[in-house]
């Protein structure tokens, strides 16, 4: 099968490695010369484990290839994937104008009969709307086909090929059967669906796991007040098979490029069907008080964080890729900043990317111990390996000032406490109050 992927962000390229390494021919299309350019060098543009060895295996094989013109792809396709980005917009909807863009010129340069498969998160009705408006453009048929992703950053090589489920949203039952033929070597259960709720099981889906994180959240706040661990209670509760432990990690809130935009789109969504969703509006306000709860804490340390040197580890939303899209270290520093805190920070991977954000404002060290020299208090953010593996003993010969602020559960309290440090961890209680530190 001849196969167009259109972007080659987290989205596409992944799902165009995927289906070229089932035995497709693919061809992955993005305007954007530079990413080809590196694509067609064996370089990913993205940050994710293990695939440019897949980039490697399946263009040596000749099922993989990569263009910026959108007419060389189009010729000898016979199904396209749309994987654009739809951030979000000032509104909290989605925004669409590169989706509509690029079935705009997917109908203008077709050749024969297509099936457009939208990877990209979209609005409910967004399919539909562009079955009938590329009906309108096409020169041939063309059917729409909703197969939301379902990738994690970091982890997405691995959940192409061992996803729990492919969803697949049509009312064309013959793209229905042509898409299930094309995905049979993932060997993953196929749902098939109308479109509606195809483009409603993504966000149903990645809104649910938000809730549990802030939940899991609010009762780490109660832990703080009454002495439990939220450690041992989400233990506890994991262990339930009703509720399972993914995402039962309590820390500072959720980020990245999905659940913040997913979950404003669909709480747009439910308001426009009239449908009063108070529970996803609480779901995204605890999220954006969490992210402030470390600041909150240090500034219990001090009266004024004026001048002090803070190093903050981990820039990355998670572990594992340089993405910092709506990354709550973002909030932290930004505030840390806006206190008058001159911030070192470092991130193993996304180093880059957030000195696009913040520029000559933050130092970005090369080590975690460079960070940490003469600091007068840490704030660790993203659970990389390299943060988890510095020792207390480290932290205290390096530190001017041993105040850790721990959001991702990295150490142990009682062991930080042993060394002398003065120790904060998310859901981790405490009967002592802080005292306030002069200037």
């Amino acid at each position: 099968m001849n196969i167009v992927v259109i972007g080659t962000g987290y989205v596409g390229l992944v799902t165009g490695v995927g289906l070229s390494d089932i035995g497709h021919s693919v061809i992955c299309v993005d305007l954007d010369e530079s990413k080809i350019e590196k694509l067609n060098a064996g370089v990913s543009p993205i940050y994710e484990p293990g695939i440019e060895d897949l980039i490697h295996k399946n263009v040596s094989a000749g099922r993989l290839s990569f263009t910026s013109s959108f007419k060389e792809a189009m010729k000898d396709s016979d199904i396209v994937y749309l994987a654009v980005g739809t951030p979000e917009g000032p509104d909290g909807r989605a925004e669409m104008k590169y989706i509509e863009s690029a079935a705009e010129m997917i109908a203008t340069e077709m050749t024969r009969p297509t099936i457009l498969v939208v990877k990209s998160t979209v609005p409910v009705g967004t399919n539909r709307k562009l079955q009938n408006q590329m009906a309108e453009i096409a020169p041939y048929p063309v059917s729409v086909v909703s197969n939301p992703e379902f990738l994690r950053e970091g982890s997405a090589v691995h959940d192409i090929f061992h996803g729990d489920r492919i969803v697949l949203g049509s009312d064309d039952i013959g793209a229905l059967e042509t898409l299930k033929a094309v995905n049979e070597g993932f060997d993953i259960p196929i749902l098939a669906t109308n479109l509606e709720s195809a483009e409603l099981i993504k966000y149903a889906s990645n809104a649910f796991l938000a809730t549990k994180i802030s939940f899991i959240n609010e009762i780490a706040n109660i832990c703080e007040s009454t002495g439990g661990d939220i450690r041992q209670v989400s233990k506890g509760m994991g262990m339930d098979h009703r509720i399972g432990s993914p995402f039962l990690n309590a820390g500072i809130g959720y980020g990245g490029s999905c659940f913040p935009k997913d979950t404003s789109a669909l709480n747009e969504i439910a308001m426009d069907a009239g449908v009063d969703f108070k529970l996803l509006r609480e779901v995204i306000e605890t999220n954006k008080n969490q992210r402030l709860k470390l600041v909150k804490e240090l500034k219990m340390r001090y009266a004024s964080l004026e001048g002090k040197k803070i190093a903050v580890l981990g820039v990355a939303f998670k572990p594992n890729t340089d993405d910092i899209r709506d990354a709550p270290a973002i909030t932290i520093i930004r505030e840390l900043l806006d206190s008058g805190a001159y911030v070192t920070a470092y991130d193993p991977i996304a180093y880059e990317n957030a000195k696009k954000v913040f520029g000559e404002e933050v130092y970005f060290a090369k080590t975690v111990k460079q960070a940490l020299q003469d600091a007068e208090a840490v704030l660790i953010v993203t659970e990389w390996d390299e943060v988890k593996e510095v020792s207390p003993k480290e932290m205290l010969e390096l530190m001017k000032t041993p105040i850790v602020i721990d959001g991702r559960q990295c150490f142990d309290m009682h062991e930080m406490k042993e060394h002398g440090l003065d120790y904060y961890s998310v859901g981790v209680g405490e009967i002592d109050a802080k005292e306030v530190v002069g200037n």
